[in-house]
């Protein structure tokens, strides 16, 4: 009998030997095909890992751990997006430096992380706070600058009063912060942008040309949201001013009843003394600021305006009056902050109409909107729409749109519901942003030869009530010389968002100590782009568009050879509290993976989690499903026991073996993991039942588990003799084609739908055969003796079935 099992001791030993030997340290090998996995960076958070962390680290880890066995360069790196709000508020609290915060917390991370046994290049770790670093993600925003993708604007933006700090639409949830939870307030800011639309087009086209799933995709679609219309031109009666809007249904433009602008279109101001009720408007505005977009935009909301009394607009189309009303479900950051609204085909302008007794004109036949809106109206018939009645509504369209540029009013457009990217914050813990105001020249970049432009040490981080940057009260920082001219001058004060740092992290693992260039031309050739990318749905949409637009750019500049920066993108899902709920502090159930490392070791922690159900799928956590691993583990450890010599696979088990060898090799790739393991299950019973395993299969039987379950692997595999380790050899087992299927097959026989009998017949027998065969099986006959056969199904290698009267 072996000794009893103990994965804490041999789990020690291997990480230690991984770490003095720096096993999974990548070197490029120009000869071999190179595999490039990325799993998302953690934030550093003093919490430390939580169990839903190892759940994408585990799944990559397998992957890469079987490449490596298939004589693949594999680059597998591990970093710290540790910039960011929740340090600085959590240093804010606790009255201790970012920086410290920062460091503690990636020590106690990476501990955590080397307990798992991930094979990760532990020398390419980045850290996004490091100056070395943020010098690289400071020359990307000088570069943007420099092409014209960078500038700074007036716009209003998303206030958290509690972090005080500004927040793009993305960061806010349900009008709240994502942050804290507080309402979100509305403020006019200057702000540095980003100009992302600039690449709206390449970045939904350029989809076609990788693997991402479909609804990552479809996602990413949906939220830069191209569009196809017209931008046509209503002018403001007895005035030389007009409203410019996008629509994509210009065919209803008969249908237009009255008009809406956002609570801050200029055009208010500009006409001021002309509209009677100005003092009701501007409370009106008041009242819409201190709304978040999400509200305003809210489709069941109670619908809120008013007119704007004492101007019109004309339809340019059918030359009507038409009401100009303010309303909040118009933003003026989305399209042009004013629409022609048609109450007939729009269920929130059908909404508005009724509340406030506007006519509403059916021009698209098939409706009763007496009742409600008809909005079914991609096809159909023109009607009440004197120049293009009784046209479907595409060639309607065509149609408005010539005599729209005939008159000379409007043209045809192509519109983006994305909105350049709002790139300041209000904040210490960020990146500086290297720019610097002069009275004279303006805005400019700091040279380029001064990079890394360092965060000032400060006693003092907190946000200021005014919602400037902490920075901005630093006079030795603030006030700089103009690098055009020499000059006073002073330095932006506003840092970058976490955003900045993660949309380039990928290609500083492929060269992280280079001090001249962010990435090297033979690495980046080399190891570009990132064959496989896996992360949570959360991420799926903004940082997968931020990173791809980033990369666009640098490849643009000529930075990185390929258009895209990942070919294939999965993510994963969630590991709940055994309440099924989501885990947190709160509501108690959060489960810390130090205690069922300690508890049970990390190859059991590290199976569990592939093990417990479909990848993409959330999960409730489970102790007893946890123990049963466990005990898997176990009966593998003591298949040292039944071992017997043998150099190849015995004739008994040589199917069963090469079937595992195929579905487990199969499985990996497809992130099947569970039922991977559930066939190396089956094959361990296999073993155990007949008694004994040679040493052939037992060889196979570790390299196949190697990838889920390291440690024991590696243990066993020394224990055998072997002097070199499974990772470092390409070793992985391939499949014999002809020992697929079995030489014989075992047929139930079924009387009138039940099992009665089975028979075994060589694989290749013929139907007439099989059914005389089945007929003289003993318990068969029984029931078929004295009866007439009426008919005979029989599903080739599966299943007979005798109909008997």
């Amino acid at each position: 009998m072996v000794q009893r099992y103990n994965p804490n001791h041999i789990e020690e030993k291997w990480q230690k030997i991984w770490d003095e030997e720096k096993t999974f340290k990548t070197t490029m090998d120009k000869s071999k095909k190179k595999f490039y996995a990325l799993v998302e960076f953690p934030y550093p958070s003093g919490q430390g890992l939580h169990v839903g962390h190892p759940r994408s680290y585990t799944a990559l880890d397998v992957v890469s751990r079987k490449r490596r066995m298939q004589d693949e360069v594999v680059l597998y790196p591990m970093g710290f997006d540790a910039f960011g709000l929740p340090t600085e508020n959590y240093a804010i609290k606790n009255k201790i430096h970012p920086r410290i915060v920062t460091e503690n917390n990636i020590a106690n991370f990476t501990k955590q992380l080397k307990s798992l046994g991930f094979s990760f290049d532990w020398d390419r770790v980045v850290d996004t706070t490091d100056p070395n670093y943020y010098k690289w993600t400071q020359w990307i925003f000088i570069q943007l600058f420099k092409h014209g993708l960078a500038y700074k604007k007036e716009f209003p933006i998303n206030w958290c009063p509690s972090c005080k700090v500004g927040l793009s639409n993305e960061e806010v949830v349900n009008g709240r912060c994502e942050r804290c939870g507080t309402p979100v307030e509305h403020k006019i800011r200057n702000q540095w942008m980003l100009k992302i639309t600039e690449y709206a087009d390449r970045l939904i086209d350029d989809l076609a040309e990788v693997d991402y799933l479909d609804h990552i995709k479809q996602q990413q679609i949906n939220w830069i949201g191209r569009s196809f219309g017209a931008e046509i031109d209503f002018a403001i009666k007895d005035h030389d001013k007009s409203l410019k809007i996008f629509t994509t249904r210009p065919d209803t433009i008969y249908g237009a009843t009255y008009m809406v602008i956002a609570p801050e279109h200029p055009i208010i101001e500009e006409l001021k003394m002309e509209i009677k009720n100005i003092e009701k408007i501007e409370e009106y505005k008041d009242f819409a600021n201190k709304k978040s977009d999400f509200e305003r935009s809210e489709m069941n909301k109670d619908k809120t305006g008013v007119e704007l009394e004492g101007i019109k607009a004309i339809n340019p189309i059918s030359g009507e009056e038409m009401p100009i009303w303010v309303s909040d479900y118009v933003m003026i950051t989305y399209g042009t902050g004013a629409i022609m609204a048609v109450p007939a085909h729009d269920e929130r302008d059908y909404e508005f109409a009724k509340k406030f007794n506007l006519p509403i004109r059916e021009v698209v036949a098939g409706g009763n909107i007496e009742k409600e809106a008809f909005t079914n109206t991609e096809t159909g018939t023109l009607i009440n729409s004197d120049l293009i009645n009784g046209l479907e509504v595409e060639d309607a369209k065509k149609k408005i749109i010539e005599i729209i540029e005939e008159k000379g009013i409007g043209h045809a457009k192509k519109n983006f519901k994305l909105r350049d990217w709002v790139f300041s914050r209000q904040r210490y813990w960020g990146e500086p942003i290297p720019m610097v105001y002069c009275e004279e020249h303006g805005w400019n970049p700091v040279d380029e030869e001064e990079l890394p432009l360092k965060l000032p040490e400060v006693e003092n981080y907190e946000p200021t009530d005014d919602g400037s940057s902490p920075l901005s009260t630093i006079e030795s920082f603030v006030n700089t010389t103009c690098p055009v001219c020499g000059g006073p001058a002073h330095r932006e004060t506003d840092t970058m968002p976490q955003w900045a740092g993660s949309s380039w992290y990928y290609l500083r693992y492929m060269d992280p100590d280079n001090d001249k260039a962010l990435v090297g031309k033979d690495e980046a050739e080399f190891f570009s782009p990132v064959d496989w990318y896996n992360g949570g749905n959360e991420h799926t949409t903004l940082h997968l568009l931020y990173s791809r637009f980033w990369h666009k750019f640098l490849y643009d500049l000529g930075v990185v050879p390929t258009k895209e920066p990942y070919m294939k993108r999965t993510s994963h899902g969630m590991i709940l509290g055994e309440n099924g709920e989501k885990m947190s502090k709160s509501r108690g159930n959060v489960v810390n993976p130090d205690e069922i490392v300690a508890n049970y070791g990390a190859d059991t922690l590290r199976t569990y989690e592939m093990f417990i159900s479909e990848f993409d799928k959330s999960v409730p956590w489970s102790d007893q499903a946890l123990s049963g691993v466990r005990k898997y583990l176990d009966r593998v450890w003591r298949l040292q026991d039944i071992l017997v010599e043998g150099n190849e696979h015995s004739k008994d088990m040589e199917v069963l073996v090469n079937q595992t060898i195929k579905k487990v090799s199969d499985d990996i790739e497809a992130l099947k993991f569970n039922t991977a393991i559930s066939q190396l299950m089956i094959l361990l019973n296999s073993f155990t039942d007949k008694g004994q395993i040679n040493k052939k299969e037992y060889e196979t039987y570790l390299i196949l588990l190697n990838p889920f379950a390291p440690h024991i692997t590696e243990e066993l595999w020394e224990t055998l003799g072997n002097k070199v380790q499974l990772a470092n050899q390409n070793i992985w087992p391939i499949f014999d084609e002809t020992k697929l299927l079995e030489d014989t097959v075992l047929i139930p026989v079924q009387v009138n739908g039940k099992v009665r009998g089975k028979i075994t017949v060589p694989r290749d027998t013929d139907k007439d055969e099989i059914i005389r065969l089945s007929q003289e099986e003993e318990n068969v006959k029984l029931f078929i003796e004295g009866k007439e056969v009426v008919k005979v199904i029989y599903v080739p290698g599966k299943i007979l079935n005798i109909v008997v009267k």
